[in-house]
Parts: C-alpha cells; structure tokens; sequence
C-alpha cells in the first residue's frame, strides 16, 4: 500500500518550532491526486504533513500564496508601490503603505515570536509548530524543483522563499481580521494633534451607533455561511447529517483548497484549508463533520481615553498618567524613499483614528481611542482545526473547542455517526458582559452598545477592566461556560444571524449582548433558511442526497414571499410593459441558470429596498413570537414600488437583456475566454446558494462572482468504515489559468453537481485519474 510506503521514509532530523531562516530539507510526503486535482497527503508525523500539504498547496496556488506573504512581511510597497491596493484578504488596509506599517509594526515589535513562545493551551501546540516548519519547507522545495507558469508572478523576484515565521504570521492576520484587521488604516494613520490645530468634534452617539450597525451588518460583509447539522431523529438511518455552504471570496488569499490530510493511526480527516494554513478547517473525517459560520460576536471593544492636558500622548487611569509606548516604523517604497510613521500603544491596545471611515473616532487634546482586539494573543485557531479533525463525536469537537478556545470569529456546526447534532458560539470574545457596560460605558458606548455590540468603556478606571473567567484560556476573555450551546436538536442552523434561532423551536437565549442580538428580526436568508431545514427535519428520512439538493434548489425565499404581489402589482405600475409584467408573473421564484424572470426581480428587488425604508416594506411587521414568518406582506403601495420596477425594466434594457432571460445567460464567470453560468442568488433575495457578483450593464449582466458559496460539503455515514461525502470548490483548486483544475469544479457547480469523495484507501487507489507524487526536500 501506498501508506506503507510513507511510514517508510526517512525520519526528518528537525527541530521543533519556527526559526528566521528559509526551511531547507530533510522532510517527505507522498501525495496522491484524484479527479478534480484532489490531493490524498500521507505522511509519517506533523512535519512530514506540514511538508506535503505546502508543496501541494503552493502547486495550486503559488502567485496567491506569494502575494500574502508579501503582506504579513510588509514589502507591499516595496514591490507595487505605497498607492497600490492589497487584495482585501488579510487586512481591511485601503493602501498597500497603510498595510504595509501595519504588519511591519507587527514584524518589528516581535509579536508573533511572542505568542510563539507561550506554552500550549495559551499557546501554539508542538504538533502545530512541526506542520508550520514543514509547510514552509514544502512550498520552499515546491518553488526550488518547479517553474512557475501562471501569469499572476511567473518570473517575478518577489515570489521567494519563506519562513515558518512567516506562515505564523499569516495566522496571525487571519485570527485578527475582526479586530485589528478592520482598523489597519487608523492604526497606521494615528497621530496626536498638532500644537494649536483646531479641536475636531467627538462623534454624536445616535450616528455612531448606525456606523457601527452597519460595520458589523452580515448583509454587506465580504465573508458568509450557512451550515446545518440534522440529528438522528431526522435521518434515515439515525446517523447525522452536515450540510456546509461558507460564502467566502472566490478571489485572492482567502480562498479554500482541499485536500485528505493522513498520518496513519494519528490522523485522517479531509475538507477545506484557508490558503496558507496548515491544517484542514473545515472539513470531515470517519465519524465527524463539521462546518464553520461567520459569527455576530463582536471580536473587539474600545476604550476611550482621558488625556494628560499636559500631554496628549499620554492617558489617565486612575487620576495618575500612563505614557503611551510609541512605536517607529520604517517601510520601504517602489521608487521611492522610504517612509516612517509612528504608531502609539496603550495597556489596551493601539490607538486608532476609527472604525471604518463611517465612524471616525479623532484624537484631540483631550480624547483618545484604543482598541482592544483579544485575538492579537490568539494563535490557537489551528489547534482548534487539529482537534475538530481528530474529533471521534461531537462531544469531541466540543471538548476539543473548550481546550484550545482557538476560534476568532465564527461558529461551528457539527454532526456525527451517531446521530447526534451541535452548534457552538465558541469565539474568542473580549469579556464585555452587561453589567460591564452597563456600568463602564461612555455616553458614546451607551449608544454603540446596545445597538451593535461595539462596547466602548472609559478607560480612565481600572475598574473597568475586563475580567477573567476561570473557564477562559486567558484573562480578558469569555471561558467557555458563557458560550451558546445547542446539542442533539433535529436540526441545528446557522445563515450568519446570531445564535437565538439555531433551532426556532429550541431558541438560544439570555447570552451577553456581544455574543450578538436575541429577539430582533431576522434576516431574509435566515428565514428562508429556517423554512426549509425545519420542513425537511420535519420530513425526516434525509439522506446526503437531500443535502444536495438543498444545496442547488437555488429558492429565492423573498420571491416566495413577494413575487406574487408584485406580478399582481405590475400591470397597474407597468402599464406599458406587458413584458416585463409577464416575466415577473412566469418566475419559477429561484435563481437557477434556467429561470426566466430571476434576473428582472432581482434588479427590482435591489432597487426597492434602496429606496424603500424597511419599516415601509412589508405590512406586516416583525414579531419576535414569529420570528421565522414575520416581516411578511409587501406594501405595494409604498413610494418609489413603481419607480423601482421602471427603474429595473431600464436597466435590463440598457443592456440589451429581455426581460424574461435566463438567469444563466447574464450571470456567468469567465474561464479561459468561455463563459460558465452561475446559479445562486444575492443575500438581499436570502437564496442558500449564495453568489455576489458584479453588475456590468455593458458586459451582458452579473460578471466576476466577487464572494459565494465556496467548499461546499455534504456529509453523512452508511455504517460501514468510509464516510457518505459530496464536496464542491465552486472556483476550483488553481487560480493558474493553465492549470487543469482551473474551471474543471466550476463548471460542476454551474450543472448543480458535485464531487464524491474519496476518503478511504480502497477509494483513492481505485480513482480512475489517479497520480502518485513522492515529493521531497
């Protein structure tokens, strides 16, 4: 047997832990390809896996790759210049300069070195340590045996080596991207005021509570899921059942790729990795499955600062004054001199000028802002990874998340062999509970708080500190005892609300108000969600070809609701648009490929809802007694309905697109000059199969998918040894447009088919499209 083989290579002479230096040799792996660019790694130890899986990973995605290490480094600049823009996945940085000071504060301050060192559980375990020092000698002995062939960097100088520092640093930006990660640019931007320079207005708390609403609004962020666990009693054969749909980017570094990670008796487990990490993170193995959703915990809080009137670099905790630790940080330019900016630390954390330019937050002579991210201590994300992928049940997950408490800003959602089901809000939270705020909270917190969870506490008392919890892996963290837990419920959902409805017959209730809200409205895609897990756990008799189908029915649930209103509607708003009148009328209510009338609601739907206040949309209004049927009843009667569906009927015309198309024709990617229909629907139209893409009236409709449904799993068991699995990459495992697996996923996800996986070793070795690679340092 292959396996064999790997147990027999040669033991590699490394010392655990990552060093400055580019990772040489000494490490092996054998990688096995299946359809679809599939790779099966075996290996003898952590190492030896962190080796094969950078090798593959860079075979895959090598100019991807680069490119984020160019960014944890901070030589952005240095290679594309201080103006250019980063790609969005590692940092909310507007510039590559602002990016750029940002990780290099980072890099310079020794913080990743730091975390590093801590022991386990507070700290990286050594199994971690070991697939970080193998995954970079992988992708270096990748770069040193192999040509690079995709345009994005073929022949460029700034795809070099890396570190396994570097692949801790990529971590790192991943676990922040909720906290620090959304403030690079005021992070890098902070500066005290000048000597006379006019005082700026604080930010009035009503409208500062509405930017902080929409900064943590779901519907507009660039990261989404859904996933659903069914328990035994919905099953056909008692057995759980997991369906997982993330909607992730489909371009740049925070993409997914897969792959079967295996040390013989140790591990074994197959799914989705986040580019540049080591280990699967979402993903499956012979008694367990589990997937990931953006969570509503809000992964930061700010403390507001009293100002030394003598000093504005300096704060008051206490009546007494504390300096601000200032750090210097220089960064090289493309053509240019090198720039250097000072940024300013606190005990809380660094000083930022805003969250997002909808909240700005000045610093004058009197007033300050730090932010306070608990994630800048949290490098354990991967372990959590390793235990879900060893779990044997979902107790096991849970047990593995209580330990290691390594999970930033998502939730998980679990089911295993035995029938048994699991949702966990098990995020790394700043420990901000009510009462905290209740009794810490600036006049600007008393807003943000309760409206977002954004807290904002007086930072001028070390009463207001946050706390510990003897549970917690570290201070200033909510222990695990706090977190939502829902276990062996028929069905247990998530769409990215918070956890109140996980099961609308079992609500989550009475949780602090950072973990997200209880009791107010949901949204459509919760709803629609709800609808059809509930009716099918109902049902009972699932099997994964219900997953499957669930996955690609493509429902729109606000044209179940409102289609038939507005076709009704039509003619009188419409009058001279019999057409468009009878598309709306005609609309199977999904957003299939084929569907004729998909595209003319969806235009519609966006135009009303922006013109259109929600308090005005539906007659009915919210009731948090139905929280799954209610809003309901569109008010065709309320100004700008008719303006809308002129305004949608333009917009099709103006393209040269009829008003009854097929959804397909006018959405679609590109690969290799051919046009691939895309099935799926926006987050506004609350569609499962999730697509955003962008409009382009000149190109013929919806291009370039922006984010969607990604690594889409359906997991079940049979009662033999090999798990029941159909997986999807809707963008395929190489952004290489000379690769072979480039678009070969992508056109499966546009037929509404998937992938059998092939987990067990009887399966792999009999895959018709079988390659066997040895790959060594």
């Amino acid at each position: 047997m292959l396996a064999t083989t790997a147990l027999a290579l040669p033991a590699p002479a490394v010392a655990r832990g990552p060093d400055h230096h580019p990772s040489g040799g000494g490490l092996s792996a054998v990688i096995r390809y299946t359809e679809y660019g599939i790779p099966h790694i075996v290996a003898k130890d952590y190492a030896n896996l962190g080796f094969g899986t950078g090798w593959a990973q860079a075979a895959d995605q090598v100019c991807t790759l680069a490119d984020g290490f160019l960014t944890v480094r901070g030589e952005r600049s240095r290679w594309f210049g201080p103006d250019g823009v980063p790609d969005g996945s590692l940092s909310s940085a507007t510039r590559n300069l602002s990016s750029d000071l940002y990780f290099r504060g980072v890099r310079d301050a020794g913080t990743v070195e730091k975390l590093l060192a801590r022991p386990a559980p507070a700290g990286p375990s050594g199994h971690l340590k070991d697939l970080m020092r193998g995954w970079a000698a992988g992708y270096n002995a990748w770069l040193k045996q192999n040509r690079v062939t995709d345009p994005a960097c073929a022949g460029a100088r700034w795809v070099t080596p890396v570190t396994a520092l570097d692949v801790a640093r990529r971590g790192f930006a991943v676990s922040v991207l909720g906290g620090q990660g959304r403030a690079v640019d005021a992070i890098a931007a902070a500066a005290p005021p000048a000597a006379g320079a006019p005082a700026q207005a604080q930010p009035r708390p009503g409208r500062a509570a509405e930017a902080a609403r929409e900064l943590f609004d779901q519907a507009d962020a660039d990261m989404g899921s859904n996933a659903v666990a069914f328990s035994g009693a919905a099953t056909a054969d008692g057995r759980g059942l997991l369906l997982g749909n993330p909607h992730y980017p489909w371009q740049g570094g925070r993409r997914f790729w897969q792959s079967q990670q295996t040390i013989p008796g140790e591990l074994n487990v197959s799914g989705g990795s986040l580019l540049g990490t080591t280990i699967v993170n979402i993903g499956f193995n012979d008694k367990v499955a589990w997937s990931h959703t953006v969570a509503t915990g809000v992964t930061l809080n700010l403390h507001q600062l009293a100002l030394d009137p003598a000093d504005p670099t300096a704060y008051l905790v206490d009546g007494r004054p504390e300096r601000m630790t200032r750090r210097t940080v220089t960064v090289e330019t493309k053509d240019g001199p090198p720039v250097t900016r000072t940024q300013w630390w606190t005990r809380y954390g660094p000083v930022v000028t805003g969250l997002g330019a909808q909240l700005p937050l000045p610093w004058t002579a009197t007033t300050a802002y730090a932010l306070n991210d608990p994630n800048a201590t949290n490098m354990r994300g991967s372990d959590t990874a390793l235990a879900y992928g060893k779990a044997r049940s979902t107790e096991d997950v849970l047990a593995g998340l209580r330990r290691t408490q390594g999970l930033p800003w998502v939730n998980t959602v679990a089911a295993d062999s035995s029938g048994h089901s699991l949702f966990v809000q098990g995020q790394v939270l700043p420990r901000i509970t009510n009462e905290l705020a209740a009794r810490c909270s600036t006049p600007l917190g008393r807003a943000t708080y309760p409206a977002s969870g954004v807290a904002v506490l007086d930072g001028s008392r070390a009463d207001c500190a946050l706390g510990s919890d003897p549970d917690a892996v570290e201070p200033g963290v909510f222990g695990p005892s706090r977190w939502p837990v829902l276990k062996d419920a028929p069905y247990a959902e998530n769409s990215n609300d918070s956890h109140w409805l996980a099961n609308a017959d079992h609500p989550l209730t009475g949780f602090q108000r950072i973990f997200g809200p209880e009791g107010t409205a949901r949204s459509a895609r919760t709803r629609g969600a709800v609808e059809d897990v509930s009716a099918m756990a109902a049902r009972g008799g699932l099997t994964v070809a219900d997953l499957q189908a669930q996955q690609f029915t493509d429902r729109a649930p606000v044209g179940t609701w409102a289609a038939a209103d507005v076709a009704r509607a039509c003619p009188a708003a419409l009058p001279d648009e019999p057409a468009a009148c009878a598309a709306l009328a005609g609309w199977d209510r999904t957003m299939r490929t084929g569907s004729r009338g998909a595209l003319l609601f969806d235009r519609f739907w966006r135009a009303l809802t922006t013109a259109v206040p929600a308090a005005q949309l539906w007659k009915v209004p919210f009731s948090a007694a139905d929280p799954v049927r209610t809003p309901n009843t569109l008010n065709t009667d309320a100004p700008g309905f008719a303006a809308a569906l002129r305004t949608a009927v333009s917009e099709l015309r103006a393209a040269g697109i009829a008003p009854d198309a097929p959804l397909g024709a006018h959405q679609f990617v590109t690969r290799n000059g051919e046009r691939v229909p895309v099935g799926g629907g926006t987050e506004a139209l609350g569609v499962w199969n999730k697509v955003e893409a962008t409009w382009n009236p000149a190109g013929g409709g919806y291009t370039d998918v922006v984010h969607g449904s990604s690594h889409i799993q359906a997991v079940g068991w049979d009662g033999g040894r090999c798990p029941v699995a159909r997986t999807l990459l809707t963008y395929s495992q190489s952004s290489n447009p000379r690769s072979a697996h480039y678009s070969d996923q992508t056109a499966l996800f546009s037929a509404g088919r998937m992938v059998t996986s092939r987990f067990c070793e009887r399966d792999i070795l009999r895959s018709p499209r079988l390659k066997v690679v040895y790959v060594r340092g």
